[in-house]
């Protein structure tokens, strides 16, 4: 699969599939060719609603078939936030009940974390990941704990946690965010009571596309009812939900929204993780002697590094066409590594920097 697809690789080093990934024109194309098909025909006739259900269908199965679980087990979501805050709102969360999470979260976690009434517990992981993430966060878990919310892949340095030993310590539910590991490594979600996927980012999607995986639907009650999740209804408001996670379904994704994600789903290269695992550890090996790096060797397609001047140091390499980010409040900067990357655009990266 050639990186020929993505237009934007012409210009520059596209480093930053961790906050959106680049658009291929193959995708732009099938989503320009479902707006043509709803300018033309219309979107309010039966068949375009049939469409729009067998476009979900399709969605919810690919998604399934990326992270190892069952489609019956997948909601259709606009984001990772919105995937949390169906978690935290089906939990019914009280005064008095505690959620244990890092100091190395995303507000898109955070936020959703912080709204709800219960007390947020922060481990100190400081950017590490392995063992010594997993003795902070273990260490927050209390006799008050209804749930462990944590990314599986930190945002910040790009480290990974070790979900199956933190499963197997603790038991209270499991939300992951896993907006920087869905589509850059290997994932099987069937582990852990909840995980978001974030369609922009790894995956290359258009935005406003994601889904949550939910390990048991009917144990989570509907904290945040939608139109689409429910089979019929009363005046008073009460429903019944749809069969599986299908039920915690949030919004009524746009059919050329729906068509992008399922194309990049059906044409990720079968060898893409493996690509982003050679693509970092050539990235490592070229910073190394120039950089003081913040992610262990082998851990994702995140790379973080110290940089006391990160916010210049960004726009300065954007002057340069490498487009990379700075950590906000971390003094660092964050390169992210696709498939697509290769030894030029992190050669340009190293002169740029």
């Amino acid at each position: 699969m050639s990186r020929s697809r993505f237009p934007v690789l012409e210009r520059v080093a596209y480093l930053n599939a961790g906050s959106v990934g680049p658009l291929a024109r193959d995708t732009v194309e099938a989503m320009r060719a479902e707006e043509d098909r709803a300018l033309l025909a219309g979107r309010g006739s039966k068949a375009f609603f049939e469409r729009v259900r067998e476009l979900r269908g399709h969605v919810r199965e690919l998604v399934a078939g990326l992270v190892a679980v069952e489609p019956a087990q997948v909601a259709l979501t606009s984001s990772t936030s919105d995937g949390c805050q169906v978690v935290i709102a089906g939990l019914e969360l009280r005064e008095g009940d505690e959620i244990v999470t890092t100091a190395d979260e995303h507000f898109g976690l955070l936020g959703p974390l912080g709204a709800s009434p219960a007390r947020v517990r922060v481990a100190a992981t400081e950017g590490r990941g392995g063992e010594a993430a997993l003795e902070a966060i273990l260490a927050e878990v209390g006799p008050h704990t209804r749930l462990v919310a944590v990314s599986h892949v930190l945002w910040t340095t790009g480290n990974r946690l070790p979900l199956g030993e933190l499963r197997a310590a603790i038991d209270v539910p499991l939300l992951i965010d896993g907006a920087q590991s869905v589509g850059a490594i290997a994932v099987e979600a069937g582990g852990v009571d909840f995980m978001t996927v974030s369609g922009q980012k790894w995956l290359c999607g258009p935005e406003g596309t994601g889904a949550l995986v939910v390990r048991d639907p009917e144990a989570l009650p509907v904290g945040r009812p939608g139109y689409l999740g429910q089979k019929e209804h009363e005046p008073d408001g009460s429903f019944v939900p749809q069969d599986g996670a299908a039920r915690f379904d949030t919004a009524f994704m746009p059919s050329p929204a729906l068509v992008g994600l399922a194309h990049v789903l059906e044409t990720l290269p079968a060898d893409a993780f493996e690509r982003v695992e050679a693509a970092a550890a050539r990235a490592c090996e070229l910073l190394a002697p120039r950089v003081e790096l913040l992610t262990d060797p082998g851990q994702s397609g995140l790379l973080a590094w110290r940089d006391p001047d990160a916010q210049a140091t960004a726009a300065r390499l954007a002057e340069a066409g490498v487009v990379v980010r700075d950590v906000p409040g971390r003094s660092s900067l964050r390169a992210s590594c696709g498939w697509w990357t290769d030894e030029h655009d992190l050669a340009r990266l190293v002169k740029s920097l």
